[in-house]
């Protein structure tokens, strides 16, 4: 039997989900299955794996062919890595301690790229919001002044009613007393 890693969709309309899952070629894509070692959610950022580390193992060491898609996600997951350190083992290059601490370098080395990635990300997000912040309240300001001014002509516009009206009432209560 010709057994295939490969990914069978799930989710709704345009938001796709995948499990990945080891399979007869000769099986449809989202039809029967062996055995279903992880899965992948291309929605989130970074896309989010979740994956049975040691059965992928497993069948990539025991002839299972993967597809493009979940080769690279298994060369993500340093499951190919493994596989050729563990190749290095059985030929004598090092001991399994050595080719898991070189493995464990690999692994804490990738997620602080990953985590400096994310703060870029976090940090650009920040910057995009202050700016957004700055922005509104120039036109905060610039609406603001635009009203102050309108009061101050609609203040000095009654000023100039109550002027002469006020000259006006004078005018009349003078010839009165005379």
């Amino acid at each position: 039997m010709a057994t295939k890693i490969r990914l069978q969709r799930g989710g709704r309309k345009s938001y796709a989900f995948y499990s990945i899952v080891i399979a007869d070629a000769r099986a449809p894509r989202d039809g029967r299955f062996t055995e279903k070692i992880g899965s992948y959610n291309p929605n989130t950022n970074p896309a989010t794996v979740d994956l049975n580390f040691d059965r992928a193992l497993y069948w990539v060491e025991n002839g299972a062919q993967p597809t493009d898609t979940v080769r690279n996600i298994l060369s993500g997951e340093g499951v190919y890595l493994m596989k050729h350190l563990k190749g290095g083992v059985k030929k004598g290059a090092f001991d399994e301690a050595t080719a898991q601490k070189k493995f464990d370098a690999w692994k804490a080395d990738k997620q602080k790229g990953l985590d400096k990635v994310a703060a870029e990300v976090a940090k650009a997000k920040k910057d995009a919001e202050a700016k957004a912040l700055a922005e509104e309240k120039k036109v905060n300001e610039a609406i603001a002044k635009k009203v102050a001014d309108k009061k101050a002509a609609a203040a000095a516009a009654e000023a100039e009613v109550e002027a002469p009206a006020e000259a006006e009432a004078a005018a009349e209560e003078a010839p009165a007393e005379a």
